[in-house]
């Protein structure tokens, strides 16, 4: 079969030999990568070829070079450099030659499969004149090889670090502003030159730093709004969308002249796609100003603000204001509930304004609501609602309370309105209320009326059931609690739990209804007070009776869709028992022995399926194992080989990870009787910290875990000790040794560090308690050398400043004879432990600084 009967086979809509050429695909990837990739490209490059077979090579050329996850990407990376040089030329040439094709399902297919090569080769300084090649492309009289260029200028701007391209943004930029000009004859060229200039936005962030150069870039754009075509205008909009994100401080000048009036003229555009763009830029405005207060409020007092919060959303509210609340009552009532539209964005660009400027929303919208709430016009009643929901989150609680007080009463009538939306927005808001600090709502008054309404619309249409679901799980959150005997919900506990569970009978999960109602149920378990947990045992037998029933129907289950919808609704029930058994403790054990059958029997059946509902019933057994303690014991045999599996399965890293927290779970039930199967525990954990394989988010939990193992069987450990140093302080370097280049990398950085911390915290104390203390002085300068360096680091998280100082007392706490006084009178450590103890009244931290405070004061006297 040659290779364009293949690609071909791929399109068939025959299921069986779609699989067939996708197996010969990746038979042909593996066997010989360089020919793989080589007849990709012939078949893309051959204008004889079919569009559609052309197209499939392409994106198959992409798929061989490009992978979403890390690691993968890495390994295709390596591939692509290993292959040799000279194939790899012939298909940069065959890519570069198709996009001159008349075809434009080819020449988007290569423009794509370019930027992949580009995102392996540039960033090793290879194939350095491309971008040059592009850029001549552009200048030429060709229409179709212009626009083919500009989107692959686009996707490599996209696809790759800023900084690589910054010795030629200026290039790009002039190339790409060229084509964007109103005086480009071409639509079709502009269209491709401001997309290309939105995928290029970051690299000009030093031509955005001139004054002159910026205002030709703004001009452009601006221009390009008005355009006689709607896909430049709309593209336009959004490069505003993105210029706002990235250079909020620079737009001052032009948010005084032009964008405001654009933006406002644009939101009332009659192409919904325009319209949508042009509400994104305000709602883009909001999400900014927000960001710079939260800086304002967690800015040292003294600190100078980094930027200028020009307060560009409450200067023109009253511009932009009347615009949002008028686009409201544009729903189209025949659009899918999850379509997204202009009343939609309207509604999140309103609801956004008001965390924006607060107070000063209110008075505007309030108007609006009474004139509107009772109109005859269903659009106008919904968009009054829809309009009070979006202002209850932003505005001070005492100026809200007496507006919900007075609307609560017609929000609840309005659940039973006749038009669907309305009641959908109705319900919505409703759950907006329940979010609100609870002093908002009069309970004694509202209350029964409101659970009346929600457990009447729970068994409406599906689009209401899922909002009733929403705002009975933010009641119950903020009203219940299982340390309380009793609360507000209690005698509509049982009354609510009884329709969830009729309504979820039927094997339907429209708009998500049956999955809302699970989750109520799993929250409702989860915060019931003691006068409920009868009714929440109840719930767990009927739970593991439907558990039961869905593990007898896999066999049945032949398509993937049933086999998903399935899996969907175990993970349900899971979540809900999860629940029932954090609740009610060692009562779980009258059903232990089922559940762990029912667990088992799942685990075997799904066989690695469905990772998702093996996911959901390990954690089941870890509510299990908290819940019963040393009683898990008798369960351990028969549940170890799913552990052992899951711990050594490291395409599942979520389900590996789980299966550590199981480990730590375990170790911290059984106490020393875990030391039988610390020997297997560790040397998998040990084994996973070396794979290359396993994703590097797992490799923290397992430093943690190594303190779970230390803390549970105390002095034992002492036939770990040796290794579990040596991992930890190579991990210790590792981190010292991370550039703090990203986001990502600060974030994992700190997620190993708190790894680090609690393990050594886990193993302080488990040999303190077993007066074995001594043998981990020798690591003590280590120790706190590490902590040292990572005290001076700007980017280390609340999280890891509590590990340090808690790591620090227990330190203290384990050589209270003055063994380690000299590294403990250090200043930096003094002026840690203030630092936590300055956190907020009441917070962990500060609670662990003062004892932390009290430890040291005593090692060091």
């Amino acid at each position: 079969m040659s290779f364009a009967e293949i690609l071909g086979g791929t399109l068939s809509p025959d299921a069986n030999v779609r699989d067939q050429a996708t197996r010969a695909l990746e038979s042909a990837e593996s066997e010989n990568f360089a020919h793989y990739v080589l007849s990709l490209t012939q078949e893309l490059a051959s204008e004889s070829a079919q569009p559609s077979v052309r197209s499939a090579a392409g994106i198959a050329l992409k798929n061989a070079l490009t992978a979403k996850d890390e690691t993968r990407q890495e390994q295709h990376s390596q591939r692509w450099l290993q292959v040799d040089e000279g194939t790899r030329s012939q298909v940069k040439q065959g890519v570069l030659v198709t996009l001159g094709s008349d075809n434009r399902q080819a020449t988007m297919a290569a423009a794509q499969a370019i930027a992949a090569i580009t995102a392996t080769e540039l960033p090793q300084g290879q194939w350095q004149d491309v971008i040059t090649t592009l850029l001549q492309n552009v200048s030429t009289t060709s229409t179709g090889l212009k626009i083919a260029s500009l989107q692959t200028i686009g996707f490599i701007c996209e696809s790759i670090n800023p900084d690589i391209l910054a010795t030629q943004s200026n290039l790009i930029l002039t190339a790409v502003i060229q084509g964007a000009t109103a005086e480009e004859p071409s639509q079709e060229v502009r269209y491709a030159a401001i997309t290309a200039l939105l995928n290029s936005l970051e690299f000009v962030r030093q031509n955005f730093e001139n004054e002159g150069e910026r205002n030709v870039i703004m001009q452009t754009v601006c221009e390009a709004t008005q355009s006689p075509d709607s896909n430049v205008q709309a593209a336009a909009f959004e490069c505003l969308v993105r210029i706002m994100q990235l250079y909020y401080d620079k737009m001052r000048f032009y948010m005084e002249n032009d964008l405001y009036g654009l933006t406002v003229i644009g939101m009332k555009h009659e192409d919904e796609k325009i319209a949508l763009q042009a509400i994104e830029f305000w709602s883009t405005v909001c999400d900014e100003e927000i960001e710079l207060q939260i800086e304002e409020e967690t800015r040292e007092p003294g600190q100078p603000a980094e930027r200028d919060n020009y307060q560009f959303a409450k200067t023109t509210l009253p511009q932009v204001l009347p615009t949002l609340l008028f686009l409201l009552t544009k729903q189209d009532e025949d659009a899918d509930e999850d379509e997204w539209n202009v009343s939609m964005a309207a509604a999140t660009c309103l609801s956004l304004l008001a965390q924006t400027i607060g107070n000063d929303i209110v008075a505007p919208v309030i108007p609006f609501v009474e004139q509107n709430i009772r109109n005859p016009d269903w659009h106008h009643r919904e968009a009054a609602v829809m309009a009070f929901g979006s202002i209850l989150d932003g505005p001070d609680p005492n100026v809200l309370t007496p507006l919900v007080s007075q609307a609560l009463p017609v929000l609840i009538e309005m659940v039973k309105d006749q038009v669907v939306q309305v009641k959908d927005s109705a319900a919505w808001t409703l759950g907006r209320v329940c979010d609100l600090p609870i002093e908002c709502i009069q309970l004694d008054v509202h209350l029964h009326s409101m659970i009346s309404a929600l457990v009447a619309g729970l068994e409406d249409s599906p689009r209401i059931v899922a909002n009733c679901c929403w705002a009975v799980m933010n009641l119950t959150e903020q009203l219940g609690g299982t340390d309380l005997d009793t609360y507000a919900m209690s005698q509509y506990f049982e009354g609510i739990v009884t329709t969830l569970m009729r309504i979820t009978e039927a094997n339907v999960n429209e708009n998500n209804s049956r999955t809302s109602a699970y989750e109520a149920m799993a929250t409702l378990a989860s915060t019931g007070a003691r006068d409920t947990h009868a009714v929440i045992a109840k719930l767990g037998v009927a739970i593991l009776d439907r558990l039961d029933a869905t593990i007898a129907g896999i066999a049945q289950a032949v398509g993937i869709d049933d086999r998903l919808a399935l899996a969907e609704l175990q993970s349900n029930l899971l979540n809900v028992l999860t629940n029932v058994a954090r609740t009610l403790g060692r009562q779980i054990s009258e059903i232990s022995d089922r559940i762990m059958t029912s667990v088992l029997q799942l685990l075997n059946a799904n066989n690695g399926k469905q990772a998702a509902a093996a996911e959901d019933a390990f954690l089941l057994v870890g509510a299990l194992i908290t819940s019963l303690e040393s009683d898990f014991t008798r369960y351990l045999d028969s549940f170890s080989p799913f552990l052992y599996n899951a711990l050594q399965n490291h395409e599942e890293y979520q389900l590996c990870s789980i299966s550590i927290g199981l480990i730590g779970d375990i170790c911290r039930s059984l106490g020393q009787d875990a030391a039988q199967h610390c020997d297997q525990f560790m040397t998998i954990l040990l084994q996973n910290l070396e794979s290359n394989v396993l994703h590097r988010d797992v490799k923290p939990g397992i430093l943690s875990c190594f303190g779970d193992i230390a803390l549970a069987i105390g002095g034992r450990f002492e036939t770990y000790l040796e290794v579990t140093f040596r991992v930890l302080m190579s991990a210790c370097n590792l981190s010292a040794g991370t550039q703090a280049v990203d986001f990502d990398t600060i974030d994992y950085n700190n997620q190993l560090r708190v790894g680090i911390f609690e393990a050594f915290v886990g193993i302080t104390q488990g040999f303190k308690s077993d007066g074995k203390a001594q043998l981990i002085l020798s690591q003590v300068q280590s120790i706190i050398g590490f902590m040292n360096f990572v005290y001076n680091d700007q980017t280390r998280s609340d999280d890891v400043t509590k590990g340090m100082i808690g790591l620090l007392g227990d330190l203290a706490d384990a050589f209270p004879g003055g063994e380690i006084r000299e590294y403990l009178r250090a200043d930096w450590i003094q002026a840690l432990i203030r630092e936590g103890r300055s956190s907020a009244r009441g917070t962990s931290l500060r609670v662990i600084s003062r004892w932390a405070r009290d430890m040291v004061k005593q090692a060091t006297a």
